[in-house]
């Protein structure tokens, strides 16, 4: 996966990305979805019930396994997962459409989700860096 994906690999690891991989086809296929796609990317048997029986669809699928939406409170787990899908799928075209073969985006991106969780639990003041950083995060 470090060789196929470094940036995926870096933000979900190596086997939700596999996993992801796996369910979008290939690489360049899961590159052309957006991140909401990215987000449900596995539960789409819930998907359709959902939307068949006029419920809530889901909020996450392969990437609910991920170490991240696992330590968020239940309350910030689905903006947690909409946080990780846009990363994840930014990573994901980066890795298909780019040439170079190192991590730092999915280092960094890693790092912004890291310290948004700890805003939205309220364990770190937010400073006016962070404050940027949502901004940019939100506009992404």
């Amino acid at each position: 996966m470090n060789s196929i994906a470094p940036n995926l690999t870096a933000i979900v690891g190596e086997l939700v990305g596999a996993c992801l991989i796996a369910h979008g086809g290939s690489l360049l296929n899961l590159a052309k979805q957006p991140g909401s796609t990215v987000q449900i990317l596995g539960a789409e048997k819930a998907l359709f019930r959902a939307l068949k029986t006029k419920h809530a669809t889901p909020k996450y699928g392969l990437i609910y396994h991920k170490s991240l939406i696992g330590q968020a409170a239940p309350k910030f787990k689905g903006k947690m997962s909409r946080s990780l899908a846009a990363k994840a799928a930014l990573a994901i075209r980066c890795d298909a459409l780019g040439d170079g073969q190192d991590n730092s985006l999915g280092l960094e991106n890693r790092a912004k989700l890291e310290a948004r969780l700890r805003v939205l639990e309220g364990r770190e003041p937010r400073s006016k860096c962070m404050i940027k950083t949502e901004r940019m995060v939100q506009a992404d």
